[in-house]
C-alpha cells in the first residue's frame, strides 16, 4: 500500500455536510483542522454515534479520520459524519459494505426541518379558531 493513500466520501443529514477522508493509521480524529472528536462534540452521545461506522466494523484505531464539517449543528454534523466515514469505508474495503448497511449507517437520513406555511404561526401549529 502506498503511503498517502486516503478514501474520500461525503456525508450529508439535515442541512450539514461532512468532507471525510480516511486513511490508514492510529485513530486520530481532525475536524475542521484543528479540533479532535472529543474536543468539537462534546456529547458523549454524538462522539458514540461518530464512533459508530469504526466499531461496527471492527476497524476503531486503524483509520485515521480528517473531516471538514459545515452547516446545521451539532447533532446534524454529527450524523453527517457518521455518513461520511461509512461511505469512505465503503471505499475503502468493499466488504465492508453488508454490515454497514444492516446496521443501517449507509441511508442517508432524509428528514429535514419542515417549512412554515403562510396563515400559520409555524410548520404546523395554527392560529386559534375563532366561531365568534
Amino acid at each position: 500500500m502506498s503511503d498517502n493513500v486516503r478514501y474520500y466520501a461525503t456525508g450529508r443529514r439535515k442541512t450539514s455536510v461532512a468532507k471525510v477522508w480516511i486513511r490508514p493509521g492510529m485513530g486520530k480524529f481532525s475536524i475542521n483542522s484543528s479540533h479532535g472528536l472529543e474536543d468539537y462534540f462534546n456529547r458523549e452521545t454524538l462522539v458514540k454515534q461518530v464512533k459508530s461506522p469504526l466499531q461496527v466494523t471492527d476497524n476503531m484505531g486503524q483509520y485515521d479520520v480528517i473531516a471538514r464539517v459545515s452547516g446545521g449543528g451539532k447533532a446534524g454534523q454529527a450524523g453527517a459524519l457518521t455518513h461520511g466515514i461509512a461511505r469512505a469505508l465503503v471505499e475503502a474495503n468493499a466488504s465492508l459494505r453488508a454490515p454497514l448497511k444492516a446496521a443501517g449507517l449507509l441511508t442517508r437520513d432524509p428528514r429535514k426541518k419542515e417549512r412554515k406555511k403562510y396563515g400559520q404561526p409555524g410548520a404546523r401549529k395554527k392560529f386559534q379558531f375563532s366561531k365568534r
